[in-house]
């Protein structure tokens, strides 16, 4: 499938910042923190809270830290009131990216983030000049060891699965936007395992760069992902593992 190169693209560079800026703590309370101003403090009634506090317990934050972060979105405790902003622009080679950030301070963020663009050879554009290019999606790993390949296939149709993937390492299931939350629900409601999920922007076609581009582009997505208010980084461009950089 086209879009899996993409999907290992993204998931491994996701997890490999997240580990290395030490950020996964901030970026899961900020968005438990968004998805309780937008949703409501009760999980049960809120999907993406319910998400936000599943992947935050997987990733050992401590439950005083999401109570509070759930307090302060739904104003029952003080602190930072947060909004989400997408910016938009062109890296090094007209690389087309998405910077997904949550800030107390939007203009001081714009502000921030035009900066480090420019400093790469980049530009920050206007709203919608590259979101066309990119489309939501979202994404499921199961594990093969709790059922076979034929009970994955029923299993997907009955979830109405955009696409799969299947290989002794997962099994994987696609899905539109739209379908995201009503399928990671019914994932729950049948308690199966989910090994790792994901709702990102993924490129409808990746640009090609030389090698000095493709350095210029990573550098760029990485001093981004340092930044204490960005979130995600999604571009169209195929950059190198760990073992090819």
């Amino acid at each position: 499938m086209a879009g899996h190169s993409k999907w290992a693209n993204i998931q491994h560079r996701k997890a490999r910042v997240d580990a290395a800026r030490g950020k996964l703590f901030t970026r899961l309370v900020k968005e438990i923190t968004v998805a309780a101003r937008l949703g409501g403090g009760d999980p049960d009634g809120n999907p993406r809270l319910r998400a936000a506090i599943q992947d935050a317990r997987n990733s050992n934050v401590p439950n005083d830290n999401i109570d509070r972060a759930i307090k302060k979105g739904t104003g029952d405790l003080e602190g930072v009131a947060y909004e989400e902003c997408t910016l938009e622009g062109y890296g090094p080679g007209g690389v087309a990216m998405l910077v997904e950030a949550v800030t107390d301070n939007r203009n001081r963020t714009v502000a921030e983030v035009r900066h480090l663009f420019s400093r790469a050879g980049g530009s920050l554009g206007e709203s919608g000049c590259v979101a066309w290019m990119f489309e939501r999606q979202g994404y499921f790993a199961l594990d093969p060891e709790t059922m076979s390949e034929e009970q994955f296939m029923e299993l997907a149709l009955d979830l109405g699965a955009d696409d799969i993937e299947t290989s002794d390492e997962a099994y994987e299931i696609y899905t539109s936007a739209e379908d995201y939350m009503r399928i990671l629900e019914e994932l729950e409601k049948r308690q199966i395992a989910v090994q790792s999920k994901d709702f990102a922007m993924v490129p409808n076609s990746t640009t090609e760069l030389d090698e000095q581009k493709m350095a210029s582009v990573a550098n760029l997505v990485d001093t981004l992902e340092e930044h204490d208010d960005v979130q995600n980084v999604w571009f169209n461009a195929d950059l190198p593992s760990d073992e090819e950089e």
